[in-house]
Formats: structure tokens, C-alpha cells, sequence
């Protein structure tokens, strides 16, 4: 096989072309809708607070939610769970259009309908990761549609935003989340194109929701490898991720530029983060995952540290860039070594857990982001996470030994 070959291997499979057509489409859509979101909120309240308050509520979800979403997700179909997610977020998509273009948007709005997707991704996030596996026709081909999704997400996160920047600066942020609306058509069309074996009926007896629900609990606890890469993901949505709550902060006040800038900043993080995706999607092999889960956490907060210090933007941009880098590889490993150890009638609710790390603490880390940067700035703010990043890599490269042994062959040498 070669390089390339390799490189796109899950693209062997029909239903995950189908996928990653679709939802390539998409994803163009929602990173235009979440840079002219955060550009309309900070336009209309010119308040760093606001920016944290706003990732509190669309995030918030994920960790109420989440965990019952993840054992509903094991009991349901999860192509059909996806397909209606898809529905919902395309009518709130096109809403918050309507009201921006007729200029009647309001603060509370904002608010609300970015808390309304965020209990949407409570359930379409664990659900798409956990329908991944049924798309591709070899176990093998796993960890490279894992790869692979994440590239497609960066190729976007690095398309979007330099759209969404035009756009907003020619014609405003109510068409951007007009044409987010519209590119859903495309993913809820591959998705019901699949042909998909129906899913097998859960091995174990149903306990109800909630000892279903302690079942995962004990499940993750119970394996020092999840529980570790849980931890590890955690301490980053909390401390270190709300780094792009402040980007408005840099681009408006730090670099005195306008949507354009912020849309500069978040594709250099898209493009930091796609080729990282891209590096692992040609890796030919996944040992080390584990060292690299530490090495890269180490990677982001270093280049979170340049960024808070930074007074030059080529250097805020390549900074950007390394983080954006060293988070997708963190990212993207800790999912791969999640999804080829967890057994099929839990992984809903492991996946679901993997996003309340990765997500649904994230709100706390927008609040405290947004707080601190009104009180010492967001330099110094985006600095301080970046340290103590830095802390969580030494951190997780000390559990390797007590994990390794937990993890299949050698993926967490």
C-alpha cells in the first residue's frame, strides 16, 4: 500500500466517503457560524466577560446532559440519533439568521439560541463518534477515519473562518449563519444514503437510565488507561481550551484589527491543527499515542505561553498555529486510543463521558477565561493557562507506566 493509500485507507469504505463528503460541507458552515457569533457578540457588547459567558451556555450542556445522553445513545439507533441532531441544528442555524438579518438580534437571543446547539452537540457529538465505527467495513481502518475526521474538521476550522471573515466585513454575520443553515442539507443527505447493517441488541439487560448510567461510571473507573486520558482532557477544556473565547480580544483590542484578523487567527489554528490531523492520518503505525498525548499537551501550553507574551502578530500567528497543532494531535490520539479499547455496548456512554471532558467542563474555563481577562488581561490570562498546561503534559507522562498495560498491543507505548 502505499503512502497516500494509506493515509486514506477508510475511504475504502462507501459510507464513510459518503460521511466525510457530507459533513465537509458542513463543517465549512459551522466554523463560519462560530467566528461570526462570537464577532456579532463582542461587536454588539464590547465585553471579554460576555465572550465567556457565551462558551459558558453553549457548552454548559455537555456536562448536564451528556452523561444521559450516552447511555440513550446506547440504546438508540445512532445513525437516526444523528440525522435528527443534523435537523435540529439546521433550524436553529437558520433562525439565528432570520433575526440577524432583520436586526432584531439581541444579546439574550445570542445567548439563548448558542445554549439551544449546545444541548443539540450534547447528543449529536457522542453519537456521530460512536456511529464512526459502523461506517467503516475494517476494525483496522479506525484509527485512520479518527484521523481523518479530525483533518476534514481543521480543513474546515482553516476554511471557515477566513470565509466568515469576508463575509462579516462585506455583507454581515446574519449570512454566514444563513449559509451554515444551508450546509446541513449536504450531511443529513450522506447520512441517509448509507446502507448500514442495523445495530446489534445490547449484550446486557437494561438496568434504567441511571444504573445504566453508574454502569459507565464504574466502567471508566475501572480502567486507570480511560480514566487518565479522561483526566488529561479535562484539566485542558477547563484551563487551557478557552483560549478561543479571547480571540475577539486579540483581534478587536490586542492587535486593533477587525473580523478579518479574527478570522486570520482562528485559521492559523485550523491550519496547525490540520496538519497535525493530517500527520497522524499517515502515521503507519499508532504506537507511542500515550508519549504523544503528553508531548503535545506540553506543545500547547508552550505555545499558549509564546501567544500570551507575544508582541509581534507573526509570532501570535504562529503560536496559534503550535497550539492549534499540539491540541488536534491530543485530541485526536486520546480518541483513538478510547475507541479501539471500549466495548461496542459502552461506547456510547464512553464517548459521551470523552465530550463532557472535552467540552462540558469547558464552560467553567470560558466563565473563569472571561473573568480573569476583564481583571489582568487576556495576554496574561491565555499565559497562565498555558503554564499550567504545561503541569497537566509532566502530569500525564508520569501515569504512563500504570497505564500501559490496560491499553491493547502497543498503542500506549
Amino acid at each position: 500500500m502505499s503512502r497516500f493509500a494509506h493515509a486514506t485507507r477508510a475511504f475504502r469504505s462507501r459510507n464513510y466517503r459518503l460521511f466525510f463528503a457530507g459533513q465537509g460541507i458542513s463543517l465549512v458552515g459551522t466554523w463560519m457560524t462560530r467566528v461570526a457569533a462570537a464577532w456579532l457578540l463582542y461587536r454588539l457588547t464590547k465585553s471579554p466577560a460576555l465572550l465567556g459567558i457565551a462558551g459558558f451556555v453553549s457548552q454548559i450542556p455537555s456536562l448536564v446532559v451528556g452523561p444521559f445522553a450516552g447511555v440513550w445513545i446506547d440504546r438508540w439507533d445512532r445513525r437516526r440519533t444523528v440525522i435528527v441532531a443534523q435537523i435540529c441544528s439546521m433550524v436553529q442555524s437558520l433562525v439565528l439568521a432570520a433575526l440577524t438579518i432583520t436586526g432584531v438580534i439581541n444579546t439574550t437571543e445570542i445567548i439563548l439560541l448558542l445554549f439551544l446547539q449546545g444541548l443539540i452537540n450534547a447528543f449529536e457529538m457522542p453519537a456521530r463518534q460512536s456511529f464512526v465505527i459502523r461506517m467503516v467495513d475494517r476494525k483496522e481502518d479506525l484509527p485512520n477515519a479518527i484521523a481523518l475526521n479530525s483533518s476534514m474538521v481543521n480543513g474546515a476550522r482553516l476554511i471557515g473562518p477566513a470565509i466568515a471573515g469576508f463575509m462579516i466585513a462585506g455583507i454581515g454575520e446574519g449570512y454566514c449563519f444563513l449559509l451554515d443553515g444551508l450546509s446541513y442539507i449536504a450531511v443529513i443527505a450522506s447520512l441517509v444514503a448509507m446502507k448500514v447493517v442495523p445495530s446489534p441488541p445490547p449484550a446486557t439487560e437494561r438496568r434504567g437510565t441511571i444504573g445504566e448510567l453508574q454502569e459507565g461510571f464504574r466502567y471508566v473507573l475501572h480502567s486507570p488507561a480511560i480514566r487518565a486520558i479522561l483526566v488529561n482532557l479535562s484539566q485542558i477544556s477547563v484551563l487551557v481550551m478557552p483560549f478561543t473565547v479571547l480571540l475577539p480580544v486579540f483581534a478587536s483590542d490586542v492587535f486593533h484589527g477587525g473580523p478579518t484578523l479574527l478570522g486570520a487567527l482562528s485559521a492559523a489554528s485550523g491550519v496547525g491543527a490540520l496538519i497535525g490531523a493530517l500527520h497522524l492520518a499517515a502515521n503507519q503505525h499508532v504506537a507511542r499515542l500515550g508519549r504523544r498525548i503528553a508531548i503535545c499537551t506540553m506543545v500547547f501550553g508552550a505555545a499558549m505561553i509564546a501567544m500570551g507574551y507575544s508582541p509581534w502578530l507573526w509570532l501570535t500567528l504562529l503560536a496559534v498555529a503550535a497550539g492549534g497543532f499540539g491540541f488536534m494531535q491530543q485530541m485526536a490520539a486520546s480518541n483513538t486510543i478510547l475507541q479501539t479499547m471500549v466495548e461496542d455496548d459502552m461506547r456510547g456512554r464512553v464517548m459521551a463521558l470523552y465530550f463532557v471532558a472535552l467540552q462540558g467542563l469547558g464552560p467553567f474555563g470560558s466563565l473563569l477565561s472571561g473573568t480573569l481577562a476583564a481583571r489582568i488581561g487576556a495576554p496574561r490570562t491565555v499565559a497562565l493557562s498555558g503554564v499550567l498546561s504545561l503541569a497537566g503534559g509532566v502530569w500525564f507522562l508520569r501515569q504512563l507506566p500504570s497505564i500501559r498495560p490496560g491499553c491493547p498491543g502497543p498503542i500506549a507505548e
